[in-house]
Formats: C-alpha cells, structure tokens, sequence
C-alpha cells in the first residue's frame, strides 16, 4: 500500500466516522445506508471498513473519546482558576454538539470499553478542587454534581441552537453564562 493509498483510505475512513457521528446524533435508527449516503460513499464502500453496525458503533465511541480527549486538552485545565477552566472546556466542549449529542442518545457507546481508559474523570475534579480552593467555585457543590451541571447546560444549548434562530456563537454565550452563574460562591 502506497502512502497517498493510506492517506485516501484515513481520509475515507474519517468520512465515514463523521457522516455516522453527524447521522446518528439526528437519528439513532439510522440505516447504514443513511450513514454510506450522507458520507458520500457506496454501501460496499462502508461494508469494506465496518462489516457490521456495531463496528461502526465501536469505531464511533473510540472516535468521541478520543475527541473528548483532544478538547479536553485544549481547554487546559491545569491553567487559570478552575472556574476560568471549567469555562474553557464548556467552550471546547460545545463544538462536540453532534458527538456529544449522539453520547447522550446512545448511552451504549459510553459503555464502550475505550470510554473507561480513555475519558478520564481525575482532570475534571482536579479543576474542580481547585476551584473550591482558588475561591472561584462554590466549595459547596462537588465535582460529580457540577459535571451534571456541564452536560446538561451543554445539551441545553445544543438544543436551544436547533430550535431556535440564533447563532452557535449566541448559545454558546448563554450555555457560558448559565454554568458560570451556576459554579460562582455565594456571599
């Protein structure tokens, strides 16, 4: 195999993951024939790299954590107070809509073994501690409760964006807004 064979075959590859990510978090019944469609490739095409429904499925969640990870790293939660963090990463997380959309429909995919050593908890609630000592977080909500507190605002937003007419840049203000109103101390 040639390297611009290689590069063809990722690139065709990641069109199909995409394609899936984006169908499905529409549609979890999809057929895969939605899937080939939508990402412009042919039903033998997508058989050819995911034999079955549920290979797509396991390349999708290995796929979203890896995502996960990369805008969990781009947040850099290590930095600034943890309250500025949790911002950051509520806006790194916000362009995973369709992903993160798709996660919340099909809770299968979380299942996924890849999510257990992948996606890791231990950042979030080191920023989360932090925050409590930084004085930038209510040291009265823990890290499990203000992590539901991130997903749904997210999923609130989401879905605020697609069903209302506003700009992604004017929901993810208010998904911003909401959590760092929701994470300040109280006097």
């Amino acid at each position: 195999m040639t390297t611009d064979e290689s590069g063809s075959r990722a690139r065709t590859r990641q069109a199909i993951l995409q394609a899936a990510i984006e169908v499905l978090g529409h549609n979890q019944a999809a057929s895969l024939g939605e899937i080939a469609t939508a990402a412009q490739v042919g039903r033998t095409t997508l058989h050819r790299y995911f034999a079955e429904r549920s290979d797509l499925l396991a390349a999708v969640a290995a796929e979203g954590a890896r995502r996960l990870n990369e805008a969990t790293g781009r947040a850099r939660l290590a930095d600034g107070t943890g309250a500025e963090a949790l911002l950051r990463l509520c806006a790194e997380y916000f362009d995973l809509g369709d992903l993160l959309s798709l996660v919340f429909a099909e809770p299968a995919l979380v299942e996924d073994p890849v999510w257990g050593t992948e996606v890791c908890d231990d950042d979030f609630y080191a920023m989360i501690a932090r925050g409590h000592a930084d004085g930038s977080i209510d040291p009265a909500l823990p890290a499990p409760w203000l992590q539901s507190v991130l997903w749904s605002q997210l999923y609130g937003g989401w879905s605020y964006l697609a069903s209302h007419e506003v700009s992604r840049h004017e929901a993810l203000g208010l998904v911003i807004r909401t959590v760092a109103g929701a994470v300040a101390p109280r006097g």
